[in-house]
């Protein structure tokens, strides 16, 4: 078994793989909020979710979106985020 199928069948990696899926899919949401001068979702919630874990969801968002790209803070906090998802996947 390999490390992404080890990390799938675990309780720890579902709910990293889930938070990844949610905030690729938030940055999307905001993205089209922002567009239409709706409700946003606030970055403080961005940055969490970037940071416990859904670092690559987080610039996957980033990317697929074009949104919150000039802002430096966001890659940072996205990398540690991928950082710590490694941390926890070597560590299970």
């Amino acid at each position: 078994m390999n490390d992404f199928e080890y990390l799938l069948n675990s309780e720890i990696g579902l709910v990293l793989f889930a938070i990844n899926i949610m905030l690729f899919l938030v940055y999307g949401y905001d993205k089209f909020k922002s567009k239409i001068n709706g409700w946003r979702v606030s970055e403080k919630f961005l940055l969490s979710l970037g940071l416990f874990g859904g670092g690559f969801g987080g610039i996957l968002g980033m990317l697929a979106f074009r949104h919150k790209t000039k802002k430096t803070y966001f890659y940072i906090v996205n990398f540690i985020g991928i950082g710590i998802f490694f941390w926890i996947l070597n560590n299970l």
